[in-house]
This record gives C-alpha cells, structure tokens and sequence, in this order.
C-alpha cells in the first residue's frame, strides 16, 4: 500500500519522528504520544492542511514537501468500531482515546481511520515507536505546491 505525508520542507528530514502529534496532539492521540499522520492519497493530505491551518497564506509562502510511504496491508490495523462523535471539530476526547490504546496495545505500526474531511477517504497513523517501523518504506521528499488560489476559500469575493 501507499500512504503520503506533506510537511513543511524545513521539516522534511524529521517528518518521521512524530514530534508535532507528541507537543500538541491530534484527533487519534493525546499530547505526548509520538505517531505520524498519513493521507491514502496526495489529496486528502492536501485537504487535511487546508481545514487544519490556522494562517491559509502559509500554504503558498511557505515551501512543502510531500513523501510517499510504502508498506505491506500486514502492517495495518483497522478499528472495529469508532466513537461516534469520531468527525466532530474540535476532535473530542473519544477519538484521542481509540488512538492511545492503538499505541498502548503495540499490535502494528499503522492504524487505519477514516477522514474527518472525507470520511470515504482514509488516513494512516504511523507509530514511529514500533518496533516493525523498519518495515515501512520512506520514500523521497519532493516538492509540493499549493495553488494560491486556495486563498479564497478562507477571503471570498
């Protein structure tokens, strides 16, 4: 399978180590808990920077890069259920929780969840921590370009 990060470019070199998700949590796990957020595919990585950015000017100043991943479906999980307030904003507690048992069980290296954005659409959560991590191929960074007229969707008119 094939997974995708989009990171900052200054951030590329570290994009593995899952220090954001550690400093400020995200909707699959809590603060201090080290995991990578992965796209199925270049779009909904784009789509999750465009709702999560908090200054959407950034998205065509700032340069980014975007990384393929490559690993075998044997190192994935899926849940079997979810919360079912898994899509509200802000992400609540419940779906911090299904991820940090994900990580306290240590079953594998990636857990499978739906988009928030898209829910047909999937993301990965990458445990950078497990130890078959070496398993999953990183590939190299490339660049990656918003379009500036992503803008508008925050200034219409």
């Amino acid at each position: 399978m094939r997974a995708w990060r989009i990171c900052k470019r200054r951030f590329g070199a570290v994009a593995f180590i899952g220090e954001g998700a550690y400093r400020y949590g995200g909707r699959w796990n809590s603060p201090g808990r080290r995991v990578v957020y992965l796209g199925g595919n270049p779009s909904i990585c784009a789509l999750e920077l465009l709702v999560n950015t908090g200054e959407p000017e950034d998205l065509y100043r700032i340069p980014y890069v975007i990384i393929p991943v490559d690993f075998d479906v044997a190192l994935l999980s899926r849940p079997a259920s979810l919360p079912p307030d898994w899509k509200s904003y802000p992400p609540p507690p419940s779906c911090a929780a299904l991820g940090d048992r994900w990580l306290a069980e240590g079953g594998t290296p990636i857990l499978e969840v739906p988009s928030a954005v898209i829910s047909i659409e999937r993301n990965y959560i990458l445990n950078p921590l497990h130890q078959d991590f070496d398993r999953v191929q990183i590939g190299p960074a490339e660049k990656f370009e918003f379009d500036s007229r992503q803008v508008k969707l925050w200034n219409p008119g």
